[in-house]
This record gives structure tokens, sequence and C-alpha cells, in this order.
């Protein structure tokens, strides 16, 4: 599956609904001083690593809707039109610091990624719908060997927000950063000292496939582990790897009520599930039937889509990735209270998602993006502010 950039990136889906709130309340006589077009990115090389590194600031022009990319000044790109099969991108790279040093450039008013990768530049193509984004779950992608990552922002006349993801994978480490208007700075995605090679090894050592997520390139580098659903698509994983927690799950509530407050600064509105055969019936206060979901497979459940689909309205998305945070963190069955935001009770059930797992407990500050709704209950790598003075990418090592 190619991930293009006129599709929502999934870990960005509820900072972008969040974002969307904050435009519709923000008055004009509320407004702070208004963020400019473009705001320095500082990128520090603590890698340890000798190859070059290549950054590319790559997305979706919110002024106008246009795909493209910036340059190190922040100068917007559109791209030319794509082909079938096709064609070879526009080069994008911007040169990165080298180990043990800063470069600071400049991103714009985008919804989009920042990639950076190691020793090769990326190889972006574009077809008749736009980017094709590297899928390197696929092993005929041809960045499928070259170690790279990304993060993921929106800079807006609203502010800036900046994540690490590993929605997709867990690769090249890195953390992001805010500087705020006081001065001040925010920063995540950092991991624990020991951390990178404590996420490969966690994952070896658990048996039912977890283990094949990790790729290797022929040099003996470890490139990545893919999140679980890419597992399943390329046959690492089994289908079955989440069954016997579903079907636990959908037991219990035909004999009891799921109780899910998706709002947590509107606690009045709840909506009770209750199993009936393979669906999940959700009730409002009042006994009507809100929405219904089929038993979810594992893929569903990973990808937070498919039978779990969570569209942006004010019913079934909300209920959908509370459902779906709570399959990932396997918090169902022991609170019928949902969401479960206390993270004691995350992960605790023998079957989960072990990679999701293994990443929180590796990170300094407990947060990632392991999952694509893991911003429930505010366990994600995010930063954001208002009024950014400057934003940071700094690359961690390897250790």
């Amino acid at each position: 599956m190619h991930h293009k950039l006129t599709r929502r990136m999934p870990a960005f889906a509820a900072a972008a609904a969040l974002i969307a709130t904050v435009i519709a309340i923000q008055s004009p006589s509320s407004a702070k001083a208004a963020v400019p077009a473009t705001i320095p990115l500082k990128v520090t090389n603590n890698s340890g690593r000798g190859d070059a590194v290549y950054v590319y600031t790559i997305g979706t022009l919110l002024s106008t809707g246009q795909q493209g990319w910036a340059d190190a000044n922040g100068t917007f790109h559109a791209w030319p039109a794509g082909g079938n099969p096709p064609t070879p991108a526009p080069d994008a790279s911007i040169a990165g610091p080298a180990a043990g040093q800063s470069k600071t450039i400049q991103i714009p008013k985008f919804s989009g990624r920042i990639y950076f990768s190691y020793g090769q530049k990326l190889v972006f193509k574009l077809t008749t719908g736009g980017l094709v984004q590297p899928a390197v779950q696929n092993p005929t992608d041809p960045n499928h060997d070259i170690l790279f990552n990304w993060s993921e922002y929106t800079l807006n006349d609203s502010g800036l927000w900046l994540n690490s993801t590993q929605v997709d994978m867990f690769s090249a480490p890195y953390a992001v950063g805010v500087q705020r208007s006081d001065g001040s700075t925010l920063s995540t995605g950092h991991l624990k000292s020991g951390g990178y090679n404590g996420v490969l090894n966690d994952l070896r050592g658990k048996s039912g496939g977890w283990a094949g997520l990790i790729q290797t390139r022929s040099d003996g580098t470890v490139l990545r582990a893919l999140a679980p659903g890419h597992g399943l698509e390329s046959g690492a994983l089994p289908a079955s790897v989440m069954d016997d927690y579903i079907n636990r799950v959908w037991q219990k509530y035909a004999s009891a009520t799921l109780t899910v407050t998706p709002f947590a600064d509107q606690p009045d509105t709840k909506y009770f599930g209750r199993v009936s055969g393979n669906v999940m019936n959700f009730t409002n206060g009042s006994g009507a039937v809100v929405t219904s979901f089929q038993k979810p497979d594992a893929d569903s459940v990973f990808g937070c889509h498919k039978l779990l689909d969570a569209p942006n309205d004010q019913v079934r998305g909300p209920i959908s990735r509370t459902l779906c945070a709570g399959f990932n963190r396997t918090t169902l069955l022991v609170n019928p209270n949902q969401p479960d935001t206390s993270s004691a009770n995350f992960y605790q059930d023998a079957v989960t998602n072990q990679y999701a797992r293994a990443i929180h407990a590796q990170m300094a500050d407990g947060k990632a993006y392991a999952f694509a709704f893991d911003d429930v209950g505010n366990h994600e790598s995010l930063v954001q502010d208002g009024s950014p003075q400057q934003a940071y990418l700094t690359l961690d090592p390897f250790n």
C-alpha cells in the first residue's frame, strides 16, 4: 500500500481534528502574533554515524492544497505532473548535517513530512494522483534497503504540530522539539539509553512472528521493524495474532456493558456497547443504537481502519478510536469504562500489540505514536505551540 500525501497521515488524524477545532474557536480578537510563512527547523545529527544525511520537506501547501516540496529556504515547489507508470520526482533533497553538526533550514505552512535518510537519497516517484511515498513493507520498493525515517508536521496560522511517528515502522531514532515564544523548549521522541536495541531485542524475544517484523540489509544493518499491520501484509505475523483477545472481548460484552466516554471535556456524553452475535451495538443515553461494529480482525485493530473505521464525525469516529486504543493496549477486559487513559493497564495481556508495548517501554518520556490513535489519553509523541519560534529534529544515536 503506497501512502500518498493526498491521504491524511494516520498519526496525524487526531492532531488534524484538533487543529480544525482550534481554528474554529479562535476569534480574531484572541489571535496571537501571526505565525510567519516559514519557521526555522534546526536539524542536529547526534547519530554517531558517518554516512551522509539527506533531508526532505514534503507535503501539501495549506493555502492552495497543492502537493510539493520545500527547499532549504522554505520555498515551495509544486510537483510536476506524474505518469503511469510513475515518473521520477525532482530531487527534493537537502544536504543534512554531518555527524556532530547542526543545520538550520526553513519549513513552510505545510501538512506533511520531514524525511531523513542515511547514506543515500530516497527515491520518490509521481503518479497521475500525486507523490508515491516509500512503502518499505513492499520488498520491491526502491527505498527498501535505505536507512531512513520521517517526522510529521502541520504548520498553519494556529501554530505548529510536530510529532515523531512509529505508525508505519520503528527505524532510525530521532526526537522532535519546539521553542515557544517565552524561550522554553518542548521535546519528545528520545529513547532511553540503549532503547533502540532494546526495542529490537524485545521483538526478537517474542514468539508468534514478532521477530519477523525486523528487516535487515545484506550488510547486516538493521533497517527497521515494520509496524504489525505491515507485518500482516508481509506474512511475518499470522492473521490470527489478535484473535484470542478479540474473542474474549466479544465474549465479555455479550453479557456486560462497555461504556465509552469519548470526549474528556464532555463527561456526560456516553455510549454503551453490547455484543449480539458478531456485532457490537452502541446506544446513547436514550437507548437508541447510534453505531455498530462487526467483530474486528487483527488488521482492523492494528490499522484502526476497515472494521474499526473512524470517520471524522462526532459519534462513530470517537467511539472507534476509543475501541482501537483499547484493543491495541488490551485494556478492554480489565476496564469496562473506556478510554482507559492511565498507562498502568496498558499491554498487560499475553495477547497484545507487542510492537507498541516494546516502543513505549523504551521511550524516555513513555510517549510514542506506535499506532494511529495512540493520542487517546495523550500518550503520543507530539509537541505543539501556537507561536513557534523554532522547530527541532534531532537524529539520535543507534545504541
